[in-house]
């Protein structure tokens, strides 16, 4: 199940439905297609992963869906990077998937990841990114992965 500030929950082919309508209300717009993921630690050895999905329209706005997963291990920094990533790539797949069966295959969706040049994350800037570029899609890292550091942080 997806969550939306201004939907609600939603299935698969409700989230489907609100992205077809939303980007076929203004064909003329612009559009970003943005998928990041954050985690936080919840409790000892588990951790809140929360992937977003951002309808940009530039210019006037735009829409967002995301989804929690809670994973019970012990995970180091690098793992829940990699594991932010990964999350956010499969839903990437789900999206562009939700997208090419309803015609609307024309965008690229980014990937905005939490690390950036300054802290921990540092050293993992050319792994991560080397592996979303490889995997077929444009990455964004900190400042610029609003995604990831802004939209999924506010839900974790």
């Amino acid at each position: 199940m997806y969550n939306s500030p201004s939907f609600g929950k939603l299935d698969s082919a409700s989230l489907k439905k609100r992205i077809s309508v939303y980007m076929t209300e203004k064909k003329e717009a612009n559009y970003r297609i943005i998928v990041g993921a954050d985690s936080q630690k919840a409790r000892v050895n588990n951790y809140d992963f929360v992937v977003a999905i951002v309808i940009h329209r530039v210019g006037s706005g735009g829409i967002y869906f995301w989804k929690r997963n809670v994973v019970s291990q012990k995970m180091s920094l690098k793992e829940r990077m990699y594991q932010e990533a990964i999350l956010s790539l499969q839903s990437a797949e789900k999206v562009f998937e939700l997208l090419r069966e309803n015609g609307i295959s024309k965008y690229n969706i980014e990937i905005h990841v939490d690390i950036g040049r300054k802290g921990e994350t540092r050293e993992l800037i050319s792994e991560i990114v080397g592996m979303v570029r490889g995997s077929g899609y444009s990455v964004k890292i900190k400042p610029d992965s609003f995604g990831a550091s802004k939209v999924a942080d506010r839900h974790t």
